[in-house]
């Protein structure tokens, strides 16, 4: 098997999204003042984390659009209705704090630029071309991915097959010949492999326990895995 391109996820991939948002929610806490339901600005993270995954799976899912899944988190974090305006205005306040904090993983660009001369590179994320692509700029790396390829402009999403077919389609290669790295297990590694990609979990915090998938903690494992001169204890994906 070859391997002749890297289909990335962004957010807690190659883009410290965790990081940010916790460090631009807290800014933004202290700045509008922590809402009577918390005990604590640990604890008000720790809900708004619970509420974004929660409204960002109905988005995914085709429940809500992008816009609205941002006003959903709001009015379920503050607990109370809210008008759109309102919920846009709370949300764009919170959008300025996280944004200043928007940071690529340290093992970023070492690994892309390892990788440059011997890969293809694209983007397929549960997101919006817009929006994505506008970070990536920001970032500094949009230059670095072929193409972006996201879930709200498909009109599905990872795990579903059909969004991994649609990113090797963008490559013109077939899936087989496409590796794809994210950090979810389930959605990112063992969606890849269900649609006949190599899938790679990074397992960035060590989590462990699924022995079907190939998994690295770090993307500095992933150049010598791609060149299949280690398996990291992985199923034997690459020959």
């Amino acid at each position: 098997m070859t391997i002749r391109a890297v289909l990335w996820d962004i957010d807690d991939t190659i883009f410290d999204y965790s990081g940010a948002d916790r460090a631009g929610m807290r800014k933004h806490l202290e700045i509008e003042g922590l809402p009577a339901a918390y005990r604590s600005p640990e604890h008000a993270l720790d809900v708004w984390k619970a509420v974004t995954d929660v409204q960002w799976a109905r988005f995914a899912a085709g429940e809500l659009d992008f816009q609205q899944q941002r006003r959903e988190r709001v009015r379920a974090f503050l607990g109370r209705w809210l008008s759109d305006a309102e919920a846009d205005g709370w949300f764009g306040r919170h959008a300025d704090h996280y944004e200043a904090s928007w940071a690529l993983f340290p093992d970023t660009v070492p690994v892309l630029d390892r990788l440059a001369g011997s890969f293809r590179h694209a983007v397929l994320s549960n997101s919006t071309v817009h929006h994505q692509d506008r970070k990536l700029r920001a970032l500094g790396v949009r230059d670095r991915f072929e193409a972006v390829v996201c879930a709200a402009e498909l009109g599905i999403s990872k795990p579903e097959a059909g969004a991994f077919h649609a990113a090797c389609q963008a490559l013109e290669l077939d899936p087989h010949e496409v590796a794809y790295v994210g950090n979810e297990p389930d959605i990112d590694a063992a969606g890849a492999v269900a649609a006949g990609l190599t899938g790679i979990w990074l397992d960035r915090e060590g989590q462990g326990g699924r022995p079907e998938l190939v998994r690295i903690t770090g993307l500095d494992e992933l150049p010598g895995l791609l060149a299949g001169n280690t398996r990291f204890g992985a199923p034997d994906t690459f020959r």
